[in-house]
């Protein structure tokens, strides 16, 4: 009996972190098209930017890049990906560009 209550409630958790990373993948796409991120980025494909997926792998480890991207959300850049400038976005809020940028942060 208690073996069973225990996988029942490994078997809730594992379930209910599906469900947050739905809910983080839909609120995430849901600030990226508020944002116009999509007429630039895809998540798993290159467009005029690079694709979500790869700007994680490029980035994963480093202490400092959730603070640097979202700078680089806001003030634009050039250079990281190519000689295409991502234009700055002085109206993407913080809270928009810090919950894109950890959201993007998770992707594999």
């Amino acid at each position: 009996m208690k073996e069973a209550l225990l996988a029942l409630i490994a078997a809730a958790g594992i379930l209910g972190t599906g469900a947050a990373q739905a809910a983080d993948a839909k609120a995430a796409e849901e600030l990226m098209k508020k944002n116009v991120c999509t007429a630039c980025h895809a998540v798993d494909k290159k467009m005029v930017g690079p694709a979500y997926k790869d700007v994680a792998t490029k980035y994963r480890g480093q202490k400092d890049a959730e603070a640097k991207l979202v700078e680089k959300v806001k003030k634009g850049g050039v250079g990281v990906w190519g000689q295409v400038p991502m234009p700055p976005n002085p109206n993407v809020s913080d809270a928009d560009a810090k919950a894109l940028v950890s959201w993007i942060l998770t992707l594999k």
